[in-house]
């Protein structure tokens, strides 16, 4: 009677194989390889068979990545290629041994490898800095995101709909005017941080490296890109989006963001303060209300907490739940310290959909260069990613400015 186990079988069973096969190998290396740079530090060279045995390995380890870009004909477990450049990464963050990446890298064709300098990190230590990221920038948080392989996103729009109608099921189609299209462009710049590590927690084999260098940069990177999607002039960063021409709503046009007027240099009304959050709100039209939020520093939410209704009630409410937001007259509050704070003529509210108002573009690959030299003992990790960012929707973000008109 077979007794292998289900998941043993066919081509689950497959890939768990070639799994383990491939940690027996690393595994292998590893051991030898530390044992090589033991030699080394004590002898000034290491043993020649341990160097042959080191490369007979590799060539296993590489052979294990070749057989991982062959088809899957079912679910696997995980890519053994995915494995490898973990590895690989492994050892050149923790000891700077480049070899294996640069290999890895000139067979997939990179499209981060050129001018940028340094090493890709793993896939999987790219979407947690990026997942790290959503979670605590705020404009990321509830902007709209997308990820390209170029230096630069083009996205036409339609600045006017196409001409549509009713017509008989046997009458003339008329033929309908050609919509206008704008072309949106948006650049990626680069975005850079320099965490730095010790020696001894590099050679610490318990410390995860890919969660450390997540940890580190995503403060970093958070911070950088936050004040560039506010105020970024588009100058080797993302244009943020209080940098646009604004003008009345009354008088809006593309190309521009509408704002609504307090009618009180730098403040609210001093009665019914409530009713100009209201003109805001329904400045934006009902499909963009649908996934609105207001955005402002803690200040002006610090302002806005106080007013209440005509029946004693606060419009702004606490979140409901650990995780969720706080709501002003129903919808959430992100609060984003890079905004304004309430001063004359100033833009210290933002409402609408920034999911489809502004765009975040990340190009694939972040990238990793091992800097042992600039700050001993420590070493630096030159990481660079290349984030863009603008206005994709004119009418989806509605300001308020504090002003008299």
């Amino acid at each position: 009677m077979d007794t292998t186990p289900l998941e043993s079988k066919g081509v689950g069973g497959e890939t768990a194989r070639a799994f383990d096969e491939f940690m027996e190998a690393f595994e292998a290396f590893k051991e030898d390889n530390n044992a090589r740079l033991a030699e080394i530090e004590q002898r000034g060279a290491a043993d020649v068979v341990r160097e042959e045995k080191i490369a007979r390995i590799e060539a296993t380890l590489d052979t294990l990545s070749r057989k991982a870009q062959r088809p899957q004909l079912g679910p696997a477990l995980a890519p053994v290629s995915d494995l490898a450049h973990k590895s690989a990464f492994d050892a050149y963050v923790r000891k700077g041994e480049a070899a294996r990446l640069v290999k890895l890298e000139e067979k997939a064709l990179s499209i981060g490898s050129g001018q940028d300098g340094g090493y890709l990190v793993p896939a999987e230590t790219e979407a947690t800095v990026n997942r790290l990221l959503k979670a605590i920038s705020p404009i990321r948080s509830i902007a709209g995101i997308r990820t390209v392989s170029g230096s630069i996103y083009k996205r036409p729009f339609a600045t006017t709909g196409a001409d549509s109608g009713w017509v008989a099921e046997t009458a003339a189609r008329p033929q309908t005017n050609t919509p206008v299209l704008a072309e949106l462009q948006f650049p990626t710049m680069e975005l850079y941080a320099m965490p730095a590590a010790s020696g001894a927690l590099l050679d610490d084999a318990i410390v995860n490296i890919d969660e450390w260098l997540a940890e580190e940069v995503r403060i970093a990177f958070a911070d950088q890109e936050g004040k560039a999607f506010v105020t970024g002039d588009g100058v080797n960063k993302p244009k943020g989006f209080l940098t646009y021409t604004t003008v009345a709503n009354s008088a809006w046009t593309w190309g521009n963001l509408g704002y609504i007027a307090t009618g009180v240099a730098g403040a609210l009304p001093a009665t019914n303060a409530g009713d100009k959050l209201l003109d805001l709100i329904y400045a934006a039209k009902a499909p963009y209300r649908a996934n609105a939020h207001f955005v402002m520093n803690r200040s002006t939410q610090a302002a806005i907490r106080k007013m209440k209704d005509g029946q004693g009630n606060y419009l702004w409410q606490p979140a409901n739940a650990p995780g969720e937001m706080p709501s002003l007259m129903g919808y959430g509050v992100v609060e984003c310290e890079d905004m304004p704070d309430i001063a004359a003529n100033s833009l210290s509210i933002a409402f609408g959909d920034f999911s489809r108002g502004y765009l975040v573009v990340d190009r694939a690959g972040i990238r990793v260069l091992r800097d042992p030299f600039s700050a001993k003992p420590y070493v630096l990790f030159y990481t660079t990613k290349r984030v863009g960012g603008g206005v994709q929707d004119f009418d989806a973000i509605k300001l308020m400015k504090f002003s008299v008109s």
